[in-house]
Order: structure tokens, then C-alpha cells, then sequence
């Protein structure tokens, strides 16, 4: 019983939903149909004669009819009830009117039912009961009619009175062999395709379950990807607007003190606020114009453009946008950094010619911005007076920004640009590594790996 119940799925967790109200319908218009047929099969039996000296009035026969397809108007709301009920309903047809039974309609009606049991049962370990019952009595009825039924007559009317052995078995063996064959195959046909029917089902709502995952997983990689950007795009306005503003505060101080005595000194200084707060405010523009030039399914069509190696459409230079900076963007960087008492350096190591230029655009980017960030807290946050700016390119793109200062007191800051720049380098795979040196001053130091499609 138990190998049997497994068999019949009761280890899975499926269950089949009840029928909607349109399955209803659809089941009751079945059974409607079904009783036409089947009453319109026994009067085509009766017209012929088949049905001899029946004791059950014409009225019998079709209530008969009727009763049985009646069954299938609740065959998916009560599935095992319809095949119990079906095949006590064919024993007792079997008894009363046997040729209605065994009409072509009826049996089909019968064998509909036990296929339904089994195809929507949702108690599976109940039904390997209800099926076992079902078996047990049909084949106790069978058993019945053989032994004290008309089975042995029906049998002789068959074989004849004195039957020859034409085969390898005895014509009354055979006889009954025969009819317990076409009884297995009745009975274990609706079982099989019954089962066939309900996994089926069961896959079906697998594959529906892993859709609806997979979609599921799906919007939560585009709701990470939006995340992502608005997280890169954080950063870089931190980076514009923290640098740029911090050189206009530096240059409007030194304006203001040589204001009287040096006025060309401080007309160069305001022109390097003007300057400077120009270039802010078109390097925001970009930012933000990446946000309206861009469709969102466009920018969110794969994590990969969002989250890998490159940057989003739209970054790179569109209508009426400058291009994003990179390594030849360094030496005004490190110029604008350079003010009174402080010098600032820079020096570019190539493993081979042209290293630094084959280095990939968004790698050159957060380059950029990692030393832009360094600079910016350097004048800050820092007494420094000499900064050293170390770009190393090659088969792996180092970017190291080395002071000799001590943090200022009053000007802590919020940690946001360290932070940004630590995500910038782990989101292209590389390392960054902050925090003061033991010689003393403070150090940057970020590895990004450069792809080696790109290097010779």
C-alpha cells in the first residue's frame, strides 16, 4: 500500500486548486451531454434487441443512464467520491440491467470516473484507498458472478456446451483468463492514464512556480541594478561636486587675502572659481542628462552593463557632452591641487609603451576619481605640503596617492569619499587600501585589474 501511494504522488507537495467556476460549467455541460449519449445508446441497444426480457422498466434503464453521468457534473470538486461512487453505481448496474451496463457509453462513462479520481485526487495516500477499494470490489464482484451468478452460464453461452481445446489453455481457463485481462486492462488504464494526467498537471505548475521565480528574481536584479546607478552616480556627484567646490573655497580665500594688495593675482584667482564652478556644474549636467537620455529599459536591459566592467549607455560622451575624464585628465587635476606651500606630484609608470592609454575607459575613470577624492582631502582635511601621485599601468592599473601631512583639527569629515572610492574599486574586482602610513602622513592606494583582451 505504501509503495502504491507513492506511486500515486503521495511524497509531493502538489495538490491540484479546485475547480473555477467556468471548469464547473464545463462539467456539467459534460455530464449533460454525456447522459443524451449514453440514453440514446440504449435505445439504439434495445431497438435491436439486446436487451431480451429485462425486469427493469425502459424508465430504470435511463434513470440508470442519467444517475451515472450525473456523477461527472462534480468529478474535479469531488474527485474521489465521483470514482467510489461510479463504480458502486456500475456494480449495481451490473446486478440489476447487465447489458446497460456493458453498453459502450456506460463503460466509458465508468472508466472516465476512476480516471478522474485518480487525475484530480488531492488526498494522495487517501486515494491509494479509495483505488484499492475500488479494485478489491470489482474484482470480488467479478469472483461473485463466476461462482454464484450468471458469470458460468454467460461462459457456457460463449464456449458452448462442449467446448474443444483449440489453444494452450482449456476453453473455460481461457474464457475466464480472459475476462479478468480486459478487467486489468479496464481498470489499471484509468489508474495509469489518471496518474499520467495528474503529473502532468504537477510539472505544469512547476514550470509555472519557476516562471514566476524567475521573473521575480528578475525584478529584483532590476530594482538592485537601479540601486546600483543611483549608488554610482552618488558618487560621482560627491566626487565633482566635493573637488571642485573645495578648489573654488581654496581660490576665493586666496583672492580675498591678496584682494588689496595684488589685484591681478586675485582676478586669476576668481577666474579659477569661475572656472572651476563651470566645469562643475557641466560635469552634473552629464551626470544628470545619463538619467533623461536614457531609457530606463535600455539602462536596466542586463545587470552586466550596470554592474560589470563597463559603465552605462550615455556616460561615454553624448550629444553635446564632453567626455568622461581619464588618465590624460590627470596633470590639470594634480595643476588645480598645486596651491601656496603645497606641492603635488605626479608620475605615470608603463610596463610597456602605451599602457596607460589601452587601460579601459571606466577603469581610467575611477582612477581619476579615486585621485580626485584623494586631492580633495588632502586640501581639505590635511597639512600636508607634498603629495605624491603614482599611476602604475600594466597588467593591472594601480593608482597610489601618498601625503605627509596630519589630519587638520575641525575638519573631519563624513567618510562617504573613502567609502565610495572602496566601492568603485570592488565593483570593477579590484582592492583599495586607506588609512595613514607608519612613516607618517596618509595614504591611498587602489588595483584594478585590467582585462587581458587589452594587454599586450
Amino acid at each position: 500500500m505504501e509503495r502504491f501511494a507513492r506511486f500515486l504522488g503521495s511524497e509531493e507537495s502538489f495538490v491540484r486548486p479546485l475547480p473555477t467556476a467556468p471548469e464547473r460549467r464545463r462539467d456539467l455541460q459534460l455530464a449533460l451531454a454525456w447522459a443524451l449519449v449514453g440514453m440514446l445508446g440504449v435505445e439504439l441497444l434495445r431497438a435491436t434487441g439486446t436487451f431480451g426480457d429485462l425486469r427493469v422498466p425502459v424508465l430504470g434503464e435511463h434513470l440508470l443512464v442519467v444517475s451515472a453521468a450525473a456523477l461527472l457534473a462534480w468529478r474535479r470538486r469531488y474527485p474521489m467520491l465521483v470514482a467510489s461512487l461510479g463504480s458502486v453505481h456500475m456494480m449495481l448496474t451490473g446486478m440489476l440491467a447487465p447489458p446497460v451496463m456493458a453498453s459502450l457509453p456506460m463503460q466509458v462513462l465508468y472508466f472516465f470516473a476512476i480516471y478522474t479520481g485518480v487525475a484530480y485526487g488531492r488526498d494522495r495516500r487517501a486515494l491509494a484507498m479509495v483505488v484499492t477499494g475500488i479494485v478489491a470490489l470489482m474484482l470480488g464482484w467479478v469472483a461473485w458472478q463466476f461462482a454464484l451468478g450468471s458469470g458460468m452460464s454467460q461462459v457456457r453461452e460463449w464456449i458452448g456446451e462442449t467446448p474443444t481445446q483449440e489453444g494452450l489453455l482449456p476453453a473455460f481457463t481461457a474464457a475466464v483468463a480472459y475476462t479478468g485481462l480486459v478487467n486489468v486492462i479496464y481498470f489499471g488504464g484509468a489508474v495509469l492514464l489518471g496518474q499520467v494526467a495528474w503529473d502532468g498537471a504537477r510539472r505544469t505548475a512547476q514550470v509555472i512556480e519557476q516562471a514566476a521565480t524567475i521573473h521575480e528574481q528578475a525584478g529584483r536584479l532590476r530594482d538592485q541594478a537601479v540601486v546600483a546607478e543611483r549608488l554610482r552616480i552618488a558618487r560621482e556627484l560627491h566626487d565633482v561636486v566635493a573637488h571642485h567646490v573645495s578648489v573654488m573655497g581654496v581660490q576665493a580665500a586666496a583672492a580675498r587675502r591678496v584682494l588689496d594688495s595684488e589685484p591681478d593675482a586675485a582676478r586669476e584667482a576668481l577666474s579659477a572659481v569661475e572656472r572651476s564652478s563651470r566645469e562643475a556644474v557641466g560635469q552634473m549636467r552629464d551626470l544628470l542628462g545619463t538619467l533623461r537620455t536614457v531609457e530606463p529599459e535600455d539602462r536596466l536591459e542586463g545587470s552586466e552593463r550596470l554592474l560589470g566592467p563597463g559603465v552605462p549607455e550615455g556616460l561615454g560622451g553624448g550629444s553635446g557632452r564632453e567626455p568622461q575624464p581619464g588618465l590624460g585628465c590627470l596633470p590639470e587635476l594634480v595643476e588645480e591641487a598645486r596651491d601656496a606651500g603645497r606641492e603635488v606630484e605626479l608620475s605615470v609608470v608603463e610596463e610597456y609603451p602605451g599602457a596607460a592609454a589601452a587601460v579601459p575607459a571606466p577603469l581610467q575613470l575611477t582612477a581619476y576619481r579615486v585621485v580626485q577624492e584623494a586631492l580633495t582631502n588632502v586640501r581639505r582635511h590635511s597639512t600636508a605640503r607634498h603629495v605624491g601621485v603614482t599611476v602604475r599601468a600594466g597588467r593591472t592599473l594601480e593608482v597610489e596617492v601618498v601625503d605627509d601631512g596630519s589630519p587638520r583639527r575641525g575638519t573631519e569629515g563624513t567618510g562617504l569619499g573613502l567609502r565610495g572610492l572602496r566601492e568603485r574599486a570592488h565593483l570593477l574586482g579590484g582592492s583599495a587600501e586607506t588609512g595613514p602610513r607608519a612613516t607618517g602622513g596618509f595614504q591611498v592606494r587602489v588595483v584594478l585589474p585590467v582585462p587581458e583582451a587589452v594587454r599586450r
